[in-house]
């Protein structure tokens, strides 16, 4: 369903961020896109859904296919309407909206919405905790409802690919095993392709089908969940498991893990 191709992004015409970045996200399929901080995996998620320009930035080489079109440097709306969705990181809801207005919007690229009772159903069927909040002030909702929110967003748009930037990011442990399960039962039932990028490679393992590892703005590992939970580099770096025991991911010095995976 998608493809990035050898895909380089400069922002401000001077600041090299992907380099040569390649990754294929089969239909139907979840796909985990792991890294630390700084490693590129945000712009990944903004070159496909367009919104580098909205940051000065811009794919200079390479391309981005979805269902065999090309959408390099299209405009986000433009991608928005051929069925890409993202999920920004920090849960951007429209603060001064309520619940299911925020949800209505969600849907504003569809063609067809003689359904959006249907769709809004779907999502209270999903996030049952939105159900009981629809008219409340989304400003005031906990981050894991915020969080819930804006995925349910998503899924109005009716995505055929969702794109989740840090879904875990500052919720509780529970709350994020309960929305990653559901962001499972998504893919299940509903067939949404999903690209998820994750500091919590345990978690985004435990749904994904297939993963990629970044480091610098490279791909330096890949492989199906079973290949990449076995391999020592990722156990020891990104599961904090070794042989001996648990090992601080912190305390791994940068150019090791450079040196051992691209060695």
């Amino acid at each position: 369903m998608l493809a990035l191709n050898n895909v380089e992004v400069v922002y401000d015409r001077v600041i090299l961020v992907l380099k040569g970045l390649s990754l294929s996200v089969p239909e139907g399929k979840i796909v985990a896109l792991l890294g630390s901080n700084g490693a590129g995996k945000t712009t990944t998620l903004k070159a496909i859904s367009g919104l580098l320009q909205a940051e000065n930035g811009r794919v200079t080489d390479g391309t981005i296919e979805f269902c065999g079109a090309d959408i390099t440097n299209r405009d986000a709306e433009e991608i928005a309407r051929r069925g890409i969705f993202q999920v920004m990181e920090g849960r951007r809801v429209f603060e001064h909206l309520t619940v299911e207005e925020n949800l209505i919007a969600g849907s504003y690229t569809r063609k067809d919405r003689r359904h959006l009772k249907k769709d809004l159903a779907l999502v209270y069927h999903y996030f049952p905790r939105l159900a009981d909040l629809k008219h409340r002030v989304a400003g005031y909702l906990s981050g894991g409802e915020q969080q819930m929110l804006a995925i349910g967003r998503a899924l109005m748009a009716r995505p055929k690919l969702m794109l989740l930037d840090e879904p875990s990011l500052g919720l509780a442990p529970l709350l994020v095993a309960e929305i990653f399960k559901i962001i499972k039962e998504i893919n299940q039932q509903e067939g949404t392709t999903i690209l998820v990028v994750e500091q919590n490679a345990n978690i985004a393992l435990s749904i994904a089908d297939y993963g990629y590892i970044m480091e610098n703005g490279k791909i330096v590992l890949e492989g199906d969940v079973a290949k990449l939970k076995d391999n020592e580099d990722v156990r020891e770096f990104y599961l904090g498991l070794t042989d001996v025991g648990k090992k601080s991911y912190r305390n791994v010095k940068h150019y090791k893990r450079r040196k051992r995976w691209l060695g």
